[in-house]
């Protein structure tokens, strides 16, 4: 099954949630983002944000990490369906990422995908293209982040 056949385009598929603590925000940040409005809440309280919140890129891991988690889970409930899962290759890349305001330690951000486009890649017969839009909204309703990613699909 071709995942175009199993989720038909511009149709928002829920992911799940991820809840941003923060010792999780600081722990990430000291590795991979070590600015002082993600490592510590005094100065992020006295930064622009004004508050202690979450490196735009912890942002996109948590898409990342529900968007696994998702499709392990769907993957096996296709099989035991008796349905042959699409089979998805890494992503080629992607693009018009927007971070459109900070996570902040507390905040729980739920994350969808919808898919754009698929087509045959024409270098290499037997493959997809698929374009997804990946999203994550606060508790609140409001857009924390959003972008554009290109993944592969074998047939």
């Amino acid at each position: 099954m071709r995942l175009a056949e199993l989720y038909p385009a511009n149709e928002k598929i829920n992911l799940g949630s991820h809840h941003f603590d923060a010792d999780a925000i600081i722990r990430y940040a000291r590795q991979f983002d070590p600015q002082p409005f993600h490592v510590d809440a005094d100065a992020a309280r006295h930064s622009l944000f004004g508050g202690l919140c979450a490196s735009g890129w912890h942002t996109c891991a948590g898409w990342m990490k529900t968007f696994v988690a998702f499709w392990s889970a769907e993957y096996i409930r296709l099989k035991k369906a008796g349905i042959a899962p699409p089979e998805l290759g890494p992503s080629t890349g992607f693009r018009k990422l927007r971070w459109f305001r900070p996570v902040f330690a507390g905040d729980t951000i739920t994350y969808s995908v919808m898919l754009l486009t698929s087509r045959p890649l024409a270098s290499r017969p037997g493959r997809l293209i698929n374009t997804i839009v990946c999203e994550g909204k606060n508790q609140h309703g409001e857009p924390v982040v959003s972008f554009e990613s290109i993944v592969l699909e074998f047939v």
